[in-house]
């Protein structure tokens, strides 16, 4: 896990981190010395992980390391939890209902310290405010996956 941030540092397109047997957040967090640039996290919303966990964790990582993107992923509406967690992180208090959540008098302060980019991603594309990426390349290497989008 040590090498993915001199890895990243290599990269010139924006690059969003997702860890498959730890916490990604976690995982972001405890590498936060490391990061030579902005990263991005990518999560997924499950029965157990809440599309409101994900916007604390979010913002929280958001004042540890220089966060730029998130990518917001279920196995049902993944655009809907991307709206819950794109209302979640202003200093405002959030009034907002939805297919997949219903919030009243609800904050999450304080905001991420940078605008957020979020995403949802169904199985071949990212979609972010009109914004509509494709799925691209996928390649092997001995830290993991590397899938790119265009």
């Amino acid at each position: 896990m040590e090498q993915v941030p001199q890895f990243v540092s290599e990269l010139r397109d924006p690059v969003l981190l997702d860890c498959t047997d730890a916490d990604t957040v976690i995982c972001a967090a405890a590498l936060k010395e490391n990061w030579t640039r902005p990263i991005g996290v990518w999560l997924e919303v499950t029965l157990g992980y809440s599309a409101q966990m994900c916007a604390r964790d979010v913002k929280t990582l958001s004042w540890l390391v220089a966060l730029d993107n998130v990518v917001v992923s279920a196995r049902s509406d993944a655009r809907a939890h991307a709206e819950v967690v794109r209302a979640l992180l202003t200093n405002d208090e959030v009034n907002f209902s939805n297919d997949v959540a219903t919030l009243v008098g609800a904050y999450n302060r304080p905001a991420p310290a940078h605008t957020l980019r979020v995403w949802s991603s169904d199985a071949n594309t990212l979609e972010s405010n009109g914004l509509v990426l494709s799925l691209g390349a996928v390649t092997h290497d001995q830290l993991g996956v590397l899938t790119s989008y265009e």
